[in-house]
């Protein structure tokens, strides 16, 4: 099993969703983030005071799938994450040793 960490700009949140719902993706996790990458953040301008932002809003996607399914997950979401700017954001993957279903005790890929 592989958990995918996403980290995407908030206005492709919703495409990216319904994509991953149609691709069968098991569930996911949702958190509004605030961060920057390499560029550390913008410059931007407002009543002709320029100012810098360095924190900026990301949204960060998180789900669980079985070893045979990450290739297409990780397609899914960079297709619909993808606006080819600076800040389209970062995929992390990481191996999961276990998953439990809480309500039943079924554990390994049956519990996603």
């Amino acid at each position: 099993m592989k958990k995918i960490e996403a980290i995407i700009r908030p206005e492709k949140l919703d495409a990216v969703r319904h994509a991953l719902e149609k691709s069968g993706c098991p569930g996911i996790m949702i958190t509004e983030i605030e961060g920057h990458g390499k560029q550390k953040g913008v410059v931007q301008q407002w009543r002709g005071e320029k100012y810098k932002v360095e924190l900026l809003p990301k949204i960060k996607i998180e789900t669980v799938v079985a070893d045979g399914q990450l290739a297409g997950v990780l397609k899914v979401i960079i297709d619909n994450a993808r606006t080819g700017d600076i800040g389209d954001g970062k995929i992390f993957v990481s191996g999961i040793d276990d998953a439990v279903r809480i309500r039943t005790g079924e554990s390994g890929e049956g519990a996603l």
